[in-house]
């Protein structure tokens, strides 16, 4: 396949209509809206952060291992690929994607279990709704507002990076009640929480996906949490296995799993594009909201490469992610966290004073939901030079 004259789609979001932004803006005279919110969240204190906190491995483990900010790197690189392919908004994709993951706190799902225990009274924790604060009120770069002052159709990627919050009539999906942030900014700025989001969120959503398969592969393998040939049974992998076995001469070891992982994303994305393809002739989309309007969403796998996919994760669950050595250390971690949310909770005069301003005696929600804000903010490094502030011992985390 060449893409490298793709016409633009119909269903691509056009920057020049987009919604705007909360706080009206002049626009730039060299770059389009959604390039600029692409701009805002590179620059933004939460997104270098992610660069200091754990993927899978805490990042004192070693210096090749994926972490929240390379992960983030590489699902943008396969977003972008989507979108150029298939005549999308690349620079929408690429917003979407490089903020996806700015809520995470420090030791990724671990430290997102241990902020959700802590907030159980006042509605718990999701990192997707802390992404929203991040980019909504969190980040103080700007003299007119608070967070960035995304687009419209930014904001809406990120809210809704797993699909519709809402049905039509307004009932909410799953079963835990909406975020409090997001149902707060929608009253006033409406985003449609019943719709799936723009193709391009959709592309980033399923880029995600693609990254995770791909490098905790890799990471799994360096760390020696399984052999790659335990990979030979499974349906996708175990093909290109095959396939590279065959190569001459043959490949050491190292060149092999690189070998399966490049091998592995490039049919991953040329499955989404073919799939998703189809979807759009079916679907016939005149604008980007006819994607929103639809019923499923218009990016995916195939029922063949979702099963392939499914069976990666299966495999990996396990032996990465429930792995005995990686359960140990995270359950530690979430213990670093809860500890320091009691004690700032306790004693809240120890939050810096910025974080401690404007907090109302007696509100105990306002204080734990600014306490969990500030810990969510944290690398790994500096919430265990915390913890060693205030605590006689602090694990290693090894």
């Amino acid at each position: 396949m060449a893409f490298a004259n793709v016409a633009r789609a119909a269903c691509a979001a056009d920057p020049a209509l987009s919604r705007g932004r909360v706080v009206a803006e002049e626009e730039s005279p060299t770059r389009s809206e959604f390039r600029r919110d692409c701009d805002r969240i590179i620059h933004a204190t939460a997104f270098r952060r992610l660069a200091h906190k754990t993927q899978v491995f805490v990042y004192h483990e070693g210096d090749h291992y994926r972490t929240r900010l390379t992960h983030t790197l590489e699902v943008t690189q396969i977003a972008r690929s989507l979108a150029r392919a298939l005549g999308l908004d690349e620079d929408l994709a690429e917003a979407t994607a490089l903020g996806h993951d700015l809520g995470h706190p420090p030791f990724g799902h671990a430290g997102e279990r241990a902020l959700d225990t802590c907030l159980t009274a006042h509605g718990g924790f999701d990192h997707n709704a802390q992404t929203f604060s991040v980019v909504t009120r969190l980040e103080r770069r700007y003299a007119a507002f608070d967070g960035l002052n995304l687009t419209w159709e930014t904001l809406e990627g990120l809210v809704k990076h797993n699909g519709p919050l809402t049905a039509r009539d307004g009932r909410v999906l799953g079963s835990r009640a909406l975020p409090r942030v997001i149902a707060d900014y929608d009253r006033e700025h409406d985003l449609a929480l019943w719709s799936y989001p723009s193709a391009e969120a959709q592309v980033a959503a399923i880029a995600d996906d693609i990254a995770y398969d791909a490098h905790d592969i890799d990471d799994g393998v360096r760390a020696e949490l399984f052999a790659l040939n335990e990979m030979a049974a499974l349906p996708l992998t175990g093909d290109i296995l095959r396939e590279i076995d065959h190569l001459a001469p043959p490949i050491d070891p190292t060149r092999r799993v690189h070998e399966l992982v490049r091998r592995m994303i490039t049919r991953m994305i040329e499955d989404v594009i073919a799939e998703t393809g189809r979807r759009l002739i079916a679907l016939a989309p005149r604008s980007s909201q006819d994607v929103r309007d639809a019923d499923r969403p218009v990016a995916g796998f195939s029922p063949s490469m979702e099963a392939a996919d499914r069976a990666i994760k299966d495999f990996l669950l396990p032996r990465v992610y429930r792995q005995t050595r990686i359960a140990r250390i995270m359950g530690e971690a979430e213990a670093v966290l809860r500890d320091l949310f009691g004690h700032y909770t306790t004693h809240p005069r120890d939050l810096p004073a910025e974080w401690a301003r404007d907090l109302m005696p007696g509100d105990p929600e306002a204080l734990a939901r600014r306490v969990a804000d500030y810990i969510a903010g944290m690398t790994d490094p500096y919430a265990l030079g915390e913890h060693r502030r205030y605590f006689a011992t602090t694990p290693e985390l090894r």
